[in-house]
């Protein structure tokens, strides 16, 4: 598929503003919220659906009470700065949205929110009823009750997620970051600028470890992690940036940022959720055999394949599945626990019973609850 089919192809779109856009210097940037606010009434007007996940609450919540809250690492003084913070960054979106009489509906999530199905579903729902009535979803980290084992790590995670739970036809990462570049531009006058990428490989992933911006949470590593959970759920991704860069993407068509490429047709939605919603809990280990018979026939994973086990998990937990080189190459979730399958590990269907002394099933993982990454 062409670029250009891709971009005017795509209908339902989350848009990712990264925080150092939406700020200079602690303060709102006014020139590009009215530059983004336009372009995304503009998309709405021409009947495409929008969602934002926007970044910037702590930044402003600094910016606001700082003096009085000690921002250091610690957990409750970024969650007191984003409690004040949002509503501020809420009060923004609702000023320029305004203008174009479009409300805005705030959506906050967690990491937890995607673990359970029935939250899962209910925050797909939401944004779904808001896009419905024609509104903007805003959706951001409920950073003021996460705790670090159950937090995104960055917006840019967040904002594939989201377009994973929403159907969308096309995830933009907007942030200072124009794209992507063989090496960093800045110390490397020889690299070359990239404006499509099939397929992200290993070679991909060093360029943006290359790109890396000192001293933020997220960067071109981030945005390459978040576009490999985008692309494997069949999702188009474009990374890029400036004041008018949708302008210039959906109304200039201009070759502007990074294109990648979906690997696949959109996986089915309890797919996408097992894939990417769930964190795994522990890995398995496989055997060359049972990796073929899942890639090659779709086939379940029996314990008679399995040669490891990784970590603690109860059955009904999402694990990763792994080679015997340690490379994840899908998801599952697992009908036994890792004290369990450490038991029946390398055993045949029949030897199940004889050595737990019950046999509730015959897969440690069934191919109805797995996905191929």
């Amino acid at each position: 598929m062409e670029r250009s089919e891709v971009i005017s192809k795509a209908k339902n779109l989350v848009i990712k503003i990264g925080g150092s856009l939406l700020l200079k210097k602690d303060t709102p940037d006014i020139s590009f919220l009215k530059s983004l606010v336009d372009s995304v009434a503009q998309l709405i007007k021409d009947g495409r659906k929008v969602t934002l996940v926007s970044s910037g609450a702590i930044a402003l919540g600094k910016a606001s009470i700082g003096g009085k809250i000690a921002f250091g690492k610690g957990i409750p003084s970024r969650q007191a700065l984003a409690s004040v913070g949002q509503i501020k960054l809420m009060n923004l979106y609702c000023e320029f949205f305004k203008d174009y009489s479009l409300q805005v509906g705030q959506i906050l999530l967690s990491a937890s929110d995607f673990s359970h199905h029935s939250t899962y579903i209910n925050a797909r729902n939401t944004i779904l009823a808001l896009l419905k009535a024609g509104a903007v979803p805003i959706v951001n980290e409920n950073d003021t009750v996460a705790v670090e084992e159950i937090k995104f790590g960055d917006n840019d995670t967040l904002s594939a997620l989201v377009a994973a739970l929403v159907d969308a036809d096309l995830l933009v990462i907007l942030s200072d970051i124009k794209g992507l570049y063989t090496s960093d531009p800045k110390k490397d006058p020889q690299a070359r600028f990239l404006s499509l990428v099939e397929r992200i490989d290993r070679r991909v992933e060093e360029m943006a470890e290359g790109t890396c911006v000192e001293g933020r949470v997220g960067g071109m590593r981030t945005k390459i992690e978040a576009a490999k959970i985008a692309t494997r759920s069949g999702i188009p991704v474009v990374i890029g940036g400036g004041n008018n860069f949708l302008k210039a993407l959906f109304f200039e068509f201009k070759q502007e940022g990074t294109l990648f490429l979906p690997t696949q047709t959109k996986l089915q939605a309890r797919k996408r959720w097992i894939a990417y919603g769930r964190k795994p809990k522990g890995s398995i280990v496989v055997d060359e055999g049972a990796k073929r018979a899942l890639l090659e026939k779709g086939g379940s994973l029996l314990p008679v394949g399995i040669k490891e086990i990784k970590g603690k998990f109860q059955s009904g937990d999402s694990v990763s599945i792994l080679d015997s080189e340690g490379k994840e190459f899908a998801r599952g979730i697992v009908y036994y626990s890792s004290e369990e399958l450490k038991r029946i590990k390398g055993l045949h269907t029949n030897q199940i019973e004889e050595k737990l002394g019950y046999c509730y099933y015959e897969e440690a993982i069934h191919r109805d609850n797995l996905v191929i990454l």
